[in-house]
């Protein structure tokens, strides 16, 4: 499957990876626990039906926020103030995602992203994240 890219897709790209490499990272050995009342503060879906897609954010004040995938987590990121009132992307401390291919929680900084394809998520077409460069070209191939 081939993945064309737009600028306003590329500027996004180049948006989020901006903003996460000013993300530190602490958790990398710990697994995301969801409950069964944890919604997504973006679009108030139960993000514990969609396991395949858990994005999450930590904040310096010990509170976690966790999204049906990693879209509606990066609209959160980019619009902190009406999604989490009090708070600002500042005050972010780590950010999780799941990646697409090994279906692991990875750290959002460091993450490979597709935009743009046909796969649909939890809130429809989604933005895929992968471990690696290479994983995320490999998803791009024909």
């Amino acid at each position: 499957m081939k993945t064309k890219f737009d600028s306003t897709q590329w500027l996004l790209a180049a948006l989020c990876l901006v903003w996460l490499l000013a993300v530190s990272e602490s958790r990398a050995d710990q697994k995301i626990e969801i409950t069964k009342q944890d919604r997504c503060p973006v679009c108030g879906m139960f993000v514990y039906k969609y396991p395949k897609w858990v994005a999450q954010i930590y904040f310096n004040d010990g509170s976690a926020y966790f999204y049906d995938g990693a879209k509606d987590m990066f609209k959160h990121i980019f619009n902190t103030q009406q999604y989490t009132p009090g708070k600002t992307a500042e005050m972010m401390t780590e950010v999780w995602v799941t990646d697409y291919y090994e279906v692991e929680l990875i750290d959002a900084k460091s993450a490979y992203y597709v935009i743009g394809s046909d796969v649909l998520g939890p809130m429809g077409h989604e933005l895929l994240p992968f471990r690696d460069q290479a994983a995320a070209q490999e998803y791009g191939r024909p």
